[in-house]
């Protein structure tokens, strides 16, 4: 199709984004996501030649607008505003994608393309982060790196999982992730 990026395009990835992020990729219908798009069954598959690639398309946009706003919580920032401003951003991404948690469990994981779109993304992601810890003389940054970002996947699955985790707690949990990242455990310790 010659002009991929249409009012109807965009429908359609809305309506995926919703329907797979609140029945899993299984459950879910290109019926139902015509039907929430505004469009025929058709005009779906006129896009997405499977369920496999809708998903992908939705699963790339969202990466894409995602390492953007990375991108962007970096600039003219030291190490610790840096780190601070990703940690919200990584947090808040997972707050606000909370009802539609079966967009990252219930997923086509043995599609090849998806698998190598996410290897992809997650070499940029930590990329992005290292080349700002080796910025500022951070010794074995890509190490680094995949440790900050090891310690926000958890903390993710901390606002996925838990009902009553709030979106007050994310600042805050940010703040911690971040300072204990930037000054390790002692920082945490209580002086008597």
């Amino acid at each position: 199709m010659g002009e991929m990026h249409g009012d109807k395009y965009e429908a359609i990835l809305n309506a995926a984004y919703t329907v797979f992020g609140t029945k899993g990729f299984y459950e879910s219908k290109i019926s139902e996501i015509a039907e929430q798009a505004g469009v025929a069954k058709g005009t779906v598959y006129l896009y997405f030649k499977s369920k496999e690639q809708l998903f992908i398309a939705v699963t790339r946009r969202d990466c894409e607008q995602y390492l953007a706003e990375m991108q962007d919580a970096l600039v003219n920032r030291t190490l610790g505003e840096g780190l601070l401003r990703m940690a919200s951003l990584h947090l808040h991404y997972y707050y606000k994608r909370k009802q539609h948690t079966k967009l990252f469990f219930m997923t086509p994981n043995s599609d090849p393309d998806l698998i190598e779109f996410m290897r992809g993304f997650i070499q940029d992601y930590t990329d992005l982060v290292k080349n700002k810890l080796a910025s500022e003389g951070v010794l074995q940054p890509e190490f680094h790196a995949k440790a900050f970002i090891g310690m926000m996947e958890r903390l993710k699955m901390d606002i996925l999982l838990n009902q009553d985790f709030r979106e007050c707690d994310v600042d805050q949990t940010a703040a911690l992730a971040a300072n204990l990242f930037m000054h390790g455990c002692e920082a945490g310790v209580q002086k008597s």
